[in-house]
């Protein structure tokens, strides 16, 4: 798996609903930086997605104008728009913002989301 498919595949995971699913392309050493927080741990990690699908029902999450910005034998950068549609309080809502995604290669094929910064427009 080369680091483009690692992003397609973590998109999918992350649509799934299942931390199960997007934990399997996580870097044990992960860390995201989200608007309203920082998480430096699996399990607070976990927390926080759990939440957002708690809070936004049926969420589609999504990335376009996807940019490789800085690729190497072992590390890949890339930056996009992600966009987000589902059910809050029963009413439609969509959105987006910025996304940051660093992978780096962890084996011959394995490629792992070690940090991930999202931030509104």
């Amino acid at each position: 798996m080369g680091y483009k498919n690692c992003l397609d595949l973590y998109i999918q995971a992350t649509n799934t609903h299942n931390f199960k699913n997007v934990k399997e392309l996580l870097h044990p050493e992960a860390i995201y930086w989200f608007s309203n927080k920082s998480c430096t741990t699996m399990n607070e990690i976990q927390n926080y997605f759990e939440n957002a699908w708690d809070v936004i029902k049926q969420e589609v999450y999504s990335a376009s104008n996807i940019h490789w910005i800085a690729v190497d034998e072992k590390t890949a950068t890339c930056i996009y728009t992600y966009h987000y549609e589902g059910y809050k309080d029963g009413s439609f809502v969509k959105g987006s913002g910025r996304a940051t995604n660093v992978f780096i290669k962890e084996s011959l094929d394995e490629w792992k989301l070690i940090h991930e910064h999202l931030s509104s427009l």
